[in-house]
């Protein structure tokens, strides 16, 4: 006797949850996704309007520090800033040099 004659087909509404839950999790992930590309589109539209307030503001502080004698505190901060990022690329550069991608 066959295998195939003994085992029993799943009914119609087994297939049927089957069907309604793949196409549930499908919908749900075109969702995600969706969700995920109005963010990354977001954030990239609002790029340049930081990068413009931030060079603006940059020119504040050199204007404020002219005008008063105090030093910038900006420039301080934004230096060990820079230094923490280019470290930690450096990091992640060196993990990732010798793995085959």
């Amino acid at each position: 006797m066959h295998a195939y004659l003994i085992t029993e087909k799943p009914g119609t509404v087994r297939r049927a949850l089957r069907a309604a839950g793949t196409c549930a999790i499908r919908i749900l992930a075109v969702l995600v996704m969706g969700l995920l590309g109005i963010l990354v589109l977001t954030v990239r539209c609002t790029r340049p309007v930081v990068n413009y307030v931030a060079v603006r503001a940059v020119w504040l502080e050199a204007w404020a520090s002219k005008v008063t004698g105090l030093p910038q505190v900006g420039a301080a901060v934004g230096v060990g800033l820079t230094d923490e990022f280019v470290r930690e690329f450096r990091n992640g550069f060196h993990a990732h040099a010798g793995s085959a991608r």
